[in-house]
């Protein structure tokens, strides 16, 4: 939401089920869960309570036209509220992408729901650009997360369905969402299948790789300006960049061409 609408934000974050969670938690009053947000005494700890608050300062974050708006937040709703079995059955997983995933019957009742409902929102309201309600609005944010479970366990949808999920996969914004959550690496494994799998769907990643040594072509990381150090060292065909830490590199690496700054100083040399 903040990414996707440019509205200026600090983020806290901790690891999950951890003591360091529990503390971080103790700084937003009530909440108990994440996404959580603070803006002075206002607090807000629900996603979707979270878009309604910022919608009001923000009022394009769902679409203008009042009939579409009024689609878009039935669907945001149904899809914040429900769909158990594919929640269940397919947790959210960037790191893997599946053959043979077994669907239960519950799972597809769920798949064919929210492919008729991006089918009925492109249909009518889409002309005018790739997401549901042609340009991105809240009802994307929302439905990001299911688009990704769809590519993970390759379920079954439409071609306009297909379409859509890709769409988010070849947007900027979630490829470096992506790229973070990789260079993070907090793996949690009981999200994983027993299952072969076959290669991520989205934008095939550039082949980059963290070195140790090397010579890097800039001074400065392209994404803070601070100095470069030993351990951000990244090579791509052969170049070396160099960034601040080791999570900078470790973005780039995992997709170098999410990153435009960063391949920009090395289009420069």
């Amino acid at each position: 939401m903040f990414v996707k609408f440019d509205i200026p934000v600090t983020v806290r974050s901790a690891v999950m089920k951890t003591p360091a969670f529990t503390q971080l938690l103790a700084d937003f009053g009530n909440a108990r869960t994440v996404p959580a947000m603070r803006n002075g005494d206002v607090i807000v700890s629900d996603s979707l309570a979270m878009a309604e608050t910022l919608a009001e300062q923000h009022p394009l974050m769902w679409p203008e036209d009042p009939v579409a708006r009024g689609v878009a937040r039935s669907l945001v709703a149904e899809m914040h509220a429900g769909f158990s079995a594919l929640r269940a059955a397919c947790p959210m997983n960037l790191r893997r992408c599946y053959d043979g995933f077994a669907i239960s019957d519950a799972v597809r009742s769920d798949v064919a729901r929210i492919d008729m409902m991006w089918q009925d929102a492109r249909r009518r309201f889409g002309s005018r650009g790739p997401w549901l309600f042609g340009e991105y609005s809240l009802a994307d944010v929302f439905f990001a997360p299911v688009a990704m479970r769809f590519a993970t366990y390759q379920l079954p949808v439409s071609d306009v369905a297909s379409d859509y999920i890709s769409a988010h996969m070849h947007d900027r914004d979630f490829r470096q969402w992506r790229a973070c959550g990789l260079a993070e690496n907090h793996v949690r494994d009981y999200y994983d299948l027993d299952l072969p799998e076959r290669a991520w769907p989205g934008p095939a990643a550039l082949q980059a790789k963290a070195v140790r040594v090397g010579e890097a072509i800039n001074a400065n990381c392209p994404f803070s300006a601070q100095p470069v150090v030993s351990q951000g060292l990244a090579d791509l065909n052969g170049t070396v960049i160099g960034f601040c830490n080791a999570f900078c590199r470790d973005k780039f690496v995992a997709d170098p061409e999410a990153w435009p700054k960063a391949m920009a100083v090395l289009r420069t040399h």
